[in-house]
């Protein structure tokens, strides 16, 4: 990807360094006053409506809105748009009615997994604990990616240092602090980001005036609002289903339900948080459908900022940078904390280790945020293991809740239907060119099934995956 050298490389790693101190100043003055494991796993059950509100938006929200939903609008159209836009806030919704009744069955639970446990067993409990982990690792990799690529893009600096400063600076207020320090410092974050995001879609609007419209896109890409455009639905429901199933499985979100003062605090967060979510991601992937009706060969990761940074401004770069550390660290100190705490509450019962697992869950951190550091400095592509582990989400998630509504599902029931599930989904799932998969193109001969299906395969992946467990659940 070139970059374009708005700024040069040291005011954009100054510019860097300097937000990342001040939250890491923040977060360590802030939480030295609340110490203890409570506070550093469930903030002693104690936030009120505002900070849950601003933490789980800041949560749910990245540096990735800064690429993926413009990058999907320029061939999933307005389907994707939407898909992804009810798919990022969908669980916050969900977790209006599972989140009251975790804590009013579970009320000292810390954890998805360790409540998992409680209702179905050890076997499974195991695999979900390797599922939840293995998806915020990559999320953290791709946060840590993203944020990389963008200052290079503007700048020109180099990958590594932009990884190696937010890196270390969330490592430092996230494993001191905890929670506490995650919650505060997101409420700082959301308000940040909120401003600079405001101020990005009024100079959008403003200065794409006469092109920032529905009928715009209509008269220069209709296919990406037409109905009989295929990949408007195949797309939409590709990104609901994968990003609402994963951020099921987010221990951030679980942390923050078990947070809350009370189920009413909860539910009033949850709601607003949702409504906030919705139209945030609506207009990143807006700009998507915006940019690409302009310039067909436009750089579908770059959507967004061909649009915003197309008169080279430096106020707009430094716009997008802080916006860009502030989305990246929110997102970062959640997934480290969140980790962290599966280790402490959940470790003891798959590690055969007699120390202390605060300590052991930092030194377990590090090591993944090194590794996280290597991938984003080589700025490699890490989609196609993303849509990996959404997939393995995908084929846990509807045996996993239906098991706290129905008795009789046991966890023989869920084990089998969750490989059931994943078996019809690898098969389906696309080869990294999406040209093939093992069931079609290897096994079968791609002309053997419908176009349809050779045509969609990461759609026909998530929906197996999705779906096919159902089949199942009536099986002793």
């Amino acid at each position: 990807m070139d970059n374009i050298n708005i700024l040069n490389q040291l005011s954009a790693i100054l510019l860097t360094l300097t937000i990342s101190i001040i939250f890491v100043v923040i977060g360590l003055l802030y939480s030295k006053k609340y110490q203890g494991l409570n506070n550093y796993l469930v903030a002693s059950r104690s936030v009120g409506t505002f900070s849950l509100t601003t933490s789980l938006v800041a949560s749910a929200l990245g540096a990735w809105i800064l690429f993926g939903p413009a990058s999907a609008a320029t061939w999933g159209g307005i389907g994707a748009v939407i898909g992804y836009s009810l798919g990022t806030a969908f669980p916050l919704f969900i977790l209006t009615y599972l989140g009251k009744k975790f804590r009013d069955n579970y009320p000292r639970g810390k954890s998805l997994i360790e409540v998992v446990r409680s209702r179905f067993g050890s076997q499974l409990f195991k695999l979900i604990l390797f599922l939840s982990i293995f998806y915020m690792s990559i999320f953290l990799i791709a946060e840590i990616t993203a944020v990389s690529i963008l200052i290079n893009y503007i700048s020109g600096t180099d990958l590594w240092i932009t990884a190696s400063i937010v890196i270390i600076s969330s490592l430092i207020y996230t494993l001191y602090g905890g929670l506490r320090a995650s919650i505060f410092t997101d409420n700082i974050q959301f308000i940040v980001f909120g401003l600079l995001l405001l101020i990005s879609f009024s100079y959008l609007i403003s200065f794409n005036s006469n092109e920032f419209s529905f009928e715009f896109i209509k008269q220069n890409k209709p296919n990406l609002l037409s109905p009989g455009y295929l990949p408007n639905f195949t797309a939409g429901l590709t990104f609901f289903i994968a990003v609402a199933a994963t951020n099921l499985f987010h221990q951030g979100n679980w942390q923050r339900v078990y947070a809350a003062k009370d189920n009413r605090v909860l539910k009033n967060s949850l709601i607003v948080s949702f409504l906030i979510i919705i139209p945030i991601v609506f207009m990143m992937g807006f700009s998507g459908l915006i940019a690409t009706s302009q310039n067909s060969n436009v750089i579908p990761d770059l959507a967004f900022f061909s649009l915003l940074l197309k008169d080279n401004a430096i106020s707009l770069s430094v716009i997008i940078i802080v916006l860009a550390i502030s989305l990246t660290v929110s997102s970062i100190d959640t997934l480290v904390n969140a980790i962290s705490s599966l280790i402490i509450v959940d470790g003891n019962k798959v590690l055969k280790f007699k120390g202390d697992y605060l300590k052991l869950s930092k030194q377990i951190i590090i090591l993944i945020s090194i590794i996280s550091f290597f991938v984003a400095s080589k700025g490699l592509s890490i989609l196609y293991l993303f849509l990996l582990a959404d997939l393995f989400c995908c084929a846990a998630v509807l045996s996993i809740f239906f098991g706290f509504y129905s008795k009789k599902f046991n966890e023989k029931n869920a084990y089998v239907s969750i490989i059931v599930g994943l078996i019809g989904g690898i098969l389906l799932f696309p080869s990294p060119d999406f040209s093939k998969s093992i069931l079609v193109g290897i096994i079968l001969p791609i002309d053997f099934l419908p176009v349809f299906v050779s045509q969609s395969l990461l759609f026909c992946s998530f929906i197996v995956a999705t779906f096919l467990p159902i089949l199942t659940w009536k099986l002793r």
